[in-house]
């Protein structure tokens, strides 16, 4: 239960092989395994040893399947981070996590140039980075390669993997080895197709669970990869044409942006799509399959579960609105706001229980004592399971937006939203968008005599938030609804919106 140990298993079973293509060049496995060894000596002698962190701020290219089994290799903790976030998010993060050391790009730079901690950047051959900072190729270049890798067990902490909290504050989820390898052997072990080895378009995020997920199960099961540095919807039909591609796992908003693209591609090898992260709708699905062949699987998971708790399998009957059974290995429960479980079609919150459930939130025991406790992660969302086991989610943590893919969480826009001088109250609430499945919508109550327009309101969460989380509408009104406690009425300001929004279309 040693990740590090992965890449050398992939070797002595399947031998040398195309382990990975990106940007017109080809990558062996034994190639990025040397690699892989030669960085684990460059960390060793700056001073990484077992237990530090290291922040891994990349896109995805080759250097994550470098970076991620040298830091395993010493004992040491991944710390992915999405390159979206802004540089007070990564900041953020590195005050938490403390990381001995950052790998990043020249273009990410700035963003942790006030952090205070070595830093290896991937120049991509364009000449020597800033010091203090050093070149990543070069130190590979002069690097010996590292003995054996250090001993780690299956409770051993693997990855820090930061998602925002609902009070607006990243929280760390703690993975081990064990929950990562334990999630791809619970889809495997869940997969009919157990024989062939697939050929992956991985679009997405490396540092995203999903992508993280995807990463594990390619060295414990083989296969190759195409590695998108970023998708662009007829760039990933050029590249399953090309390589002849058999499976891609994505978010709504890549499979509904590909429908878009008007150019013919071949795309008879395909044979899975696997969509997660935010709801789709079976006409979505089924004008999909229409088009570009193979099946839409659709499943439901969260980081705490590194990340897979259900989908839909193959060969079995598809049920509107279920993301499928939960996997071998993986058990949901229903409870009740008092923690009894529930029958079968009752409403209640989803508990998951296994091997792949997180250790916990990175120095927060109390809110890892409230989330983890009886042996079960209490997910927050709200969902049934019917007669057959199949689970319904009916609805995500409590005022969650998932634009894209990517959780925005309202406290986060709304605290940036309040630093305005012109704003006097405000909330935030999604609203359904038909590619992104959700926009976020900001209700604003400005001060009197102030007059501030929606265009300056954006622009100001632009300086301050990812993309992702900027507003795509403001709403303005004079008070926001809320009960007698003081608490925001999201639902009642959700549909005030929708009735509003409508009314400009």
């Amino acid at each position: 239960m040693n990740l590090a140990l992965l890449a050398e298993r992939d070797l002595s079973e399947r031998g040398p092989r195309v382990r990975l293509w990106f940007e017109e060049r080809s990558y062996a496995n034994r190639d990025l395994h040397d690699a892989s060894l030669r960085l684990a000596s460059v960390l060793s002698a700056l001073g990484v040893a077992r237990d530090d962190r290291v922040m891994v701020l990349l896109p995805n290219c080759p250097e994550v399947l470098i970076a991620f089994p040298a830091i395993w290799r010493i004992g040491a903790v991944a710390v992915p981070v999405l390159p979206l976030l802004e540089h007070h998010e990564v900041e953020y993060i590195a005050l938490d996590c403390a990381p001995k050391l950052i790998v990043t790009t020249v273009e990410l730079l700035p963003k942790v140039r006030r952090i205070s901690a070595l830093t290896l950047v991937v120049t991509e051959g364009r000449g020597e980075p800033p010091a203090p900072a050093l070149s990543f190729e070069r130190a590979l270049a002069q690097a010996d390669t590292y003995g054996d890798a250090v001993t780690r067990e299956g409770d051993d902490l693997a990855v820090l993997l930061y998602t925002s909290g609902t009070t607006g504050r990243p929280k760390g989820v703690m993975l081990s080895h064990l929950n990562l390898i334990a999630n791809a052997e619970n889809t495997y072990n869940t997969s009919r197709r157990k024989q062939r080895e697939d050929v992956s378009l991985l679009t997405l995020p490396l540092a995203h669970s999903f992508g993280l997920g995807a990463l594990v199960s390619g060295y414990l099961f083989g296969g190759r990869a195409i590695l998108m540095r970023r998708f662009v919807p007829d760039l990933a039909l050029r590249l399953i044409e090309r390589h002849r591609a058999t499976v891609m796992a994505g978010v709504p908003t890549m499979f509904l942006s590909m429908l878009r693209v008007e150019e013919p591609y071949d795309t008879s090898s395909m044979q899975r799509w696997i969509v997660g992260a935010a709801p789709m709708s079976v006409a979505q699905i089924i004008e999909f399959e229409a088009r570009f062949g193979g099946v839409l699987h659709v499943g439901y998971g969260l980081t705490e579960a590194s990340p897979t708790v259900a989908a839909e399998r193959e060969g079995e009957p598809r049920k509107a609105g279920s993301t499928g059974r939960p996997l071998e290995g993986v058990e949901v429960k229903v409870v009740d706001d008092e923690g009894q479980t529930l029958a079968p079609g009752e409403v209640g919150e989803l508990c998951v229980s296994g091997a792949n459930v997180s250790l916990g939130y990175y120095g927060l025991q109390d809110e890892t004592e409230a989330t983890f406790r009886g042996g079960w992660l209490h997910t927050g969302d709200v969902g049934y399971l019917d007669a057959d086991g199949y689970l319904f989610v009916v609805e995500r943590k409590k005022d969650l937006i998932i634009r894209g893919g990517f959780n925005v969480y309202p406290a986060d826009v709304e605290a940036v939203l309040r630093r305005h001088p012109d704003v006097l109250d405000c909330a935030v609430v999604g609203v359904p968008d038909p590619l992104l499945g959700e926009q976020v919508c900001a209700c604003v109550v400005p001060r009197p005599s102030r007059q501030v327009s929606a265009e300056q309101l954006i622009a100001h969460c632009q300086g301050a938030l990812a993309k992702y989380k900027t507003p795509r509408y403001v709403e303005f009104l004079d008070t926001l609804p809320r009960t007698p406690i003081g608490k925001v009425k999201k639902r009642e300001l959700r549909e005030w919106v929708l009735k509003r929004l409508a009314g400009h279309g």
